[in-house]
């Protein structure tokens, strides 16, 4: 709540854990070709860095984290839809129902969610206008987030079936390579480190060691969202 806007620092350090350590255990520090062309890479890594920079900054346009976490669920109904237009696939009657079931669901969410935002934003018609506008500027970029991401689910499952799965290599990749673009987002992440290190003082238990708690944050966040 304090920092609301603090998703590209957190995304710039998770990017960068996750390169480091594949840089070294994957890429063997460079010495190992990957076994799919990097030009597919970068394709792949443009759609996922638009993805985690739009997420991030749906963040500061009104969009709750509750409901910021419940439409991303939505990322099932996402994939169905593009593999029906792009892939042709057909599916189940069970999993239309469970679908809908899930659509249904987060629909109910962004409602309450619009209501909320409509009665804190009451104080005058204008301000709640603006308020409201700007909301549903975020369900849209939460919306393109979510089908940017089915889409690269796409390209990424016929990668796989051309040169074979390489997980561990791709997620080298699409950590590494999209990191000089942070350097378009430097100005937030300085800012948000600044306010890191004016967070009240923790001492870690075990080790004795204090700093600002929001580092310790960000560190426990980075480790428990490293995708094993």
């Amino acid at each position: 709540r304090e920092f609301p806007g603090c998703g590209n620092i957190v995304t710039f350090s998770q990017f960068l854990f996750i390169a480091v350590e594949g840089f070294i255990f994957e890429a063997n520090f460079g010495r190992k070709s990957p076994a799919i062309p990097i030009r597919y890479y970068f394709i792949m890594v443009a759609m996922f860095f638009t993805v985690s920079v739009v997420n991030n900054y749906a963040l500061n346009l009104n969009i709750s984290m509750p409901l910021h976490m419940i439409f991303r669920s939505g990322s099932l109904i996402a994939s169905m839809a593009l593999g029906i237009i792009i892939l042709k696939k057909r599916y189940s009657v069970a999993k239309y129902t469970s679908i809908a079931l899930v659509s249904l669901g987060i629909f109910t969410c962004t409602f309450m969610s619009a209501k909320q935002v409509a009665s804190d934003s009451s104080l005058n018609e204008e301000d709640g206008l603006q308020v409201f506008l700007w909301w549903l500027l975020g369900i849209g970029a939460l919306t393109f987030a979510l089908l940017m991401s089915a889409r690269m689910g796409i390209f990424q499952e016929t990668l796989y079936k051309r040169f074979g799965k390489h997980s561990k290599e791709a997620l080298f990749y699409n950590h590494a390579l999209p990191l000089p673009g942070f350097l378009l987002l430097a100005p937030n992440i300085y800012h948000h480190a600044v306010l890191f290190n004016q967070s009240e003082l923790f001492q870690v238990p075990g080790i004795g060691l204090t700093l600002p708690i929001m580092w310790f944050y960000l560190f426990m966040n980075v480790i428990t969202q490293y995708p094993c």
